[in-house]
């Protein structure tokens, strides 16, 4: 495998770029390898500064659902860019993204379009506070809801604790009122409750987590969060920035039966472009500005490429309703992939919940951060190089989440599950 530009691109990127990435786990750090540098994409197939072609399993980190480079997509992009690409003022656009959300999701009647995951969770949580009035807010660990500073935390010695920074420029006072709990754990949920009542404003969790790889909500996990609070009148948070027209066309809400009172989007909704949104019930919608006295703005937010984009892909999903085929696909994949690692006696787990999956080289289950770092990353390390030079792009960390999209076909899962029985551990 030819990487003589790939590695001069890097070299120059690191001259004008920190790290010479604009999202650290681009660096390939994790993996101890270098990254590569993208030319084009097209369906399935990612193409590299070098030449080298990839079957994708990252999919820009999920967005990707219908491959890359969709034709309609893009088509509908090309015919509003012709009009101009941005105004700061509203277009139709914009409402109609708005209307197909409000109709794809049960628990929201009105949406906040951003530019970003991580804005609509800023969003989210501004609203929560200023909605209750308190200060608190409840995270999981392992979860990751964007590089907010009250949210950009780590746990401390005990199974519950108030949030330390985890990153500099964190000052404290910015994160001592985010309460630290273990994810699938609704004992701890409860004894926080009962310790903090009256300050809780939220709780904000991955419904399906998919930042310390994909780990699922154990049975009775969400109705327990729901039910405290309701009984608290706490503000229940969904950050479904990954899942969301992921799994299903619209919230994994109504896979677990469990509505939230905001739910946080990006992604898909993009179809490959920057965008978020944060959408909930009227009566704490609108006390957004310029309804209520919450402020939150942005300059490009509802830019009209980028919900052009987001709505050419809904459409799509909706007529197509590839879910069903998707699952079963990534099914067949996790299973030779598992019936591959038990002949060579490699300890494995794969969780997998429709066209997500994580493969961790963990012979316990993973349930929560606890579990999910016990895994062997240096073996993930080496799997990682040696999919790569075979074609197979995978996310260059143990703990991201894997996706396919509606143009990986059976003939792919074949490639693949050859470069796995020819990885030497």
């Amino acid at each position: 495998m030819k990487m003589r530009k790939n590695i001069k691109n890097f070299k120059d990127a690191k001259k004008v770029i920190p790290g010479g990435v604009n999202s650290p786990v681009r660096a390939f750090k994790a993996v101890g390898a270098k990254p590569i540098f993208i030319e084009k994409a097209r369906g399935q197939y990612l193409h590299d500064a070098d030449g080298n072609k990839y079957i994708d399993y990252c999919l820009s980190w999920g967005p990707m659902i219908l491959g890359h480079a969709n034709k309609n997509v893009l088509g509908k992009v090309k015919d509003v860019m012709a009009k101009g690409t941005s105004f700061g003022i509203p277009t139709e656009l914009e409402t109609k993204l708005a209307q197909m959300i409000v109709g794809a999701i049960g628990s929201v009647e009105k949406v906040r379009l951003v530019s970003s995951g991580t804005e609509a969770v800023m969003t989210a949580v501004r609203l929560a506070r200023g909605y209750t009035g308190r200060d608190k807010i409840i995270k999981f660990i392992g979860c990751y809801h964007g590089h907010v500073d009250h949210l950009l935390v780590q746990a401390g010695s005990g199974a519950m604790t108030l949030g330390n920074p985890s990153s500099p420029g964190v000052p404290k006072d910015f994160t001592k009122h985010t309460i630290l709990l273990p994810y699938n754990n609704i004992e701890m949920l409860e004894k926080a409750f009962k310790q903090y009542s009256e300050e809780i404003a939220a709780v904000i969790v991955e419904p399906v987590a998919g930042n310390m790889g994909v780990v699922l909500p154990q049975q009775g996990f969400l109705q327990a969060i729901r039910k405290s609070c309701t009984k608290n009148g706490s503000v229940l948070i969904f950050d479904e920035v990954i899942t969301g027209f992921r799994l299903r066309y619209g919230s994994v809400q109504e896979l677990f039966g469990v509505q939230a009172d905001l739910t946080c989007l990006g992604k898909i909704i993009g179809g490959g472009f920057p965008i978020g949104a944060c959408g909930g019930k009227t009566k704490i919608m609108d006390n957004l500005a310029p309804e209520g006295k919450i402020y939150q703005a942005g300059t490009l937010s509802g830019n009209p490429v980028c919900v052009a984009a987001g709505i050419a892909t809904l459409k799509q999903l909706k007529i197509r309703n590839p879910y069903a085929k998707l699952d079963k696909l990534t099914k067949s994949l996790c299973k030779q992939i598992g019936e591959t690692l038990e002949k060579a006696k490699v300890p494995y787990t794969i969780n997998q919940v429709g066209s997500m999956f994580t493969l961790f080289f963990n012979s316990t289950p993973v349930t929560d951060y606890v579990s999910a770092i016990k895994s062997d990353t240096s073996r993930y390390a080496k799997y990682f190089t040696q999919m790569l030079n075979a074609g197979i792009y995978l996310p260059p960390s143990q703990f991201e989440a894997c996706f396919l999209s509606t143009e990986h076909k059976s003939e792919d899962i074949h490639q693949t599950v050859a470069a796995v029985c020819n990885i030497s551990f």
